[in-house]
């Protein structure tokens, strides 16, 4: 009676399920214990969806034995005729055994499949250059940026369940935009994730309210006459609270709390600023003209690092001009040659339908100005010139894609846009007349290097 109870196909099932998820379990545990398996999705799929799964077969199994109890009570003829399996017999011991292995060969298979294609999904490649084609300009400056090395998902998720179906979820409607070739161009800015979650993810590396002192910054530009002059300005950088009373990164003081109401999806205009410092008190800072309703049904955000640095994974210059001087700076293109500077930004600056008819154009271009000056110049650096003029218009312009310069203004600073202006204006102010002070040495001073 037990066997025809467990013959309902839903009881096989559960067991065909409970099985192999058990298996999966304890194989991945052991490779997640070991440390072959350290990435954000490891811990959800070994510890909270295989084993639903192990509890979901469980409960198919008493739900097939009671669909089986009702069909024997309403027909007695119901019974399978199921082949009696006798292990006293050679024939049946050896299909058995066959069965088993065969059994355990599918499951490694799985398993090697399984793991195989998480982690492949999870690599920058699949993310910039397989599945999300779209992405191609993010995955470019990702791959010149400061975080080359760090995986897109170790950033682009947040922790726990919420934040890995919310990934997920987000990234099958993505899919069927680029299934439908219905995505937008360019792609909008950021990772819409819950508030806090960036903060969490950056913390996992750096450390908030960490005393770090002040840093020097060098920002060299160039002009566009033929001797491609040289203007250094050094910024002693406030970074931490260690040389003034407040600085940069007095934002992060994990002591500090600061909300704000944003008007725009790219929370680029902010009337509202409310800030709870470290002993508690809490004022309040609003833009002129503000209306109360906007303050009071604005969706309010707690600040974290991406509210400043909006585009660290995925740099890219906000001009010809900054895109262009970071190459001479860097020595990928020649400041010997006259006019460099100039003719380097026009030529980048220019619209082309594609990348390959800009990098054709720039190296004709190029080649056409300096091939027909007396006397003939260096051809290793005009060589050297070329390609870096090329890489310039290939790490900041994507024609397909509709991202030019500018498409992606960064926070951090205030020079190519409002950055940190958005509250730093001397504008927003409290009830008691303060405002959020606007003045420059708050944050940074320049150094005279005149008489150096």
């Amino acid at each position: 009676m037990k066997r025809e109870a467990l013959s309902h196909p839903v009881a096989i099932v559960g067991v065909v399920v409970t099985t192999v998820a058990a298996v999966l379990f304890i194989a991945l545990l052991i490779a997640m214990l070991t440390g072959l398996e350290a990435n954000p999705y490891a811990g959800l799929v070994v510890l909270v969806a295989i084993p639903a799964l192990f509890v979901a077969g469980l409960v198919l199994i008493p739900v097939g034995v009671w669909l089986r109890h009702r069909q024997l009570q309403r027909d007695t003829d119901a019974v399978a005729d199921w082949p009696v399996v006798d292990f006293r017999r050679v024939r049946v011991r050896r299909t058995a055994l066959l069965v088993a292995a065969l059994t355990a060969v599918n499951i490694v298979i799985l398993l090697v499949a399984g793991y195989g294609s998480l982690h492949w999904m999870e690599t920058p490649g699949f993310c910039g250059q397989v599945c999300h084609a779209p992405m191609h300009p993010q995955f470019t400056a990702w791959s010149s940026g400061p975080h080359a090395r760090i995986a897109c998902v170790a950033c682009h998720i947040g922790e726990g369940p919420g934040a890995f179906v919310h990934a997920k979820l987000n990234g099958v409607r993505q899919l069927m935009h680029v299934a439908t070739n219905s995505y937008p161009r360019p792609i909008p800015p950021g990772a819409e994730m819950r508030a806090g979650a960036q903060a969490q993810t950056c913390a996992g590396c750096h450390q908030a309210g960490r005393a770090v002192g002040d840093r020097m910054r060098v920002i060299r530009e160039y002009a566009d006459d033929e001797a491609n002059a040289e203007t250094t300005t050094v910024l002693q950088m406030h970074v931490s609270a260690s040389s003034v009373p407040r600085a940069i990164h007095w934002h992060a003081d994990p002591g500090v709390r600061i909300e704000y109401v944003a008007t725009d999806a790219e929370r680029q205009t902010i009337p509202y600023v409310r800030v709870t410092d470290a002993n508690g008190n809490v004022k309040e800072f609003v833009a002129p003209d503000t209306p109360d309703q906007t303050v009071r049904e604005g969706s309010r955000r707690v600040m974290d690092c991406v509210d400043c640095h909006n585009t660290v994974g995925h740099p890219m210059a906000a001009t010809p001009e900054e895109g262009v001087d970071r190459a001479i700076a860097a020595g990928l293109v020649s400041r010997d040659l006259p006019f460099v500077r100039r003719e380097g930004v026009r030529l980048v600056k220019a619209s082309y339908p594609t990348e390959g008819a800009a990098l054709q154009a720039i190296e004709q271009g190029l080649r056409s100005v300096y091939q027909s000056r007396s006397p003939a110049v260096d051809q290793q650096a005009l060589a050297r010139t070329v390609s870096g003029v090329q890489d310039v218009y290939r790490r900041n312009v994507f024609p397909a894609m509709k991202v030019s310069w500018g498409a992606y203004p960064t926070n951090k600073g205030h020079i190519t846009s409002n950055g940190c202006f958005r509250c730093h204006d001397d504008s927003h102010k409290a009830k008691d007349g303060t405002a959020i002070n606007a003045d420059c040495a708050y944050c940074h001073l320049q150094v005279d290097t005149s008489s150096q």
